[in-house]
């Protein structure tokens, strides 16, 4: 995987699927967290953010993404359980076949490395109640730019 830590500094190359289906989105939890995310997965040395995507959902939720598209490539930095993070991700508007399980269960289990992660859609518009890292996801995925747009973000964890 691209994640490396010297000192207390992280670097983690992450792919991201951002599914958005009648004015919803997918975000996930691992267990022990307080906040919420877009679901997806560190990079594998020679592997491309679309591959990882693409094997991330096979990983976590066993499903095929059949459409992806470029919105973000967002620098982000952050602190996470004591080390001061910068993660490159770059966010794919995704889509699963429209009989996919996904799209007709409220919420659902899937796993991480052995780490239980919960899977829930959540109303755009009630994103301003939860907490979502990285923050500027709250108000952008209301609004995913045509094409893929570059966004520097920081954020506290």
């Amino acid at each position: 995987m691209l994640d490396f830590t010297e000192d207390n500094n992280r670097f983690l190359y992450r792919a991201v699927a951002v599914f958005i289906d009648a004015e919803r989105v997918l975000l996930h939890q691992f267990e022990g967290d307080e906040f919420w995310a877009l679901p997806g997965g560190r990079v594998e040395h020679g592997e491309s953010a679309l591959d990882t995507v693409v094997r991330e959902m096979k990983e976590e939720l066993s499903i095929d993404i059949v459409d992806a598209q470029p919105v973000w490539a967002a620098d982000n930095f952050f602190h996470y359980l004591d080390r001061n993070c910068h993660e490159m991700g770059v966010y794919f508007k995704v889509r699963a076949s429209s009989d996919s399980y996904i799209y007709s269960e409220r919420q659902f289990e899937g796993i991480e490395n052995e780490t239980p992660l919960t899977f829930r859609w959540f109303e755009i518009d009630e994103l301003d109640s939860i907490r979502l890292l990285p923050n500027f996801l709250t108000k952008s995925l209301a609004n995913l730019p045509e094409g893929m747009r570059y966004v520097c973000h920081r954020d506290d964890v």
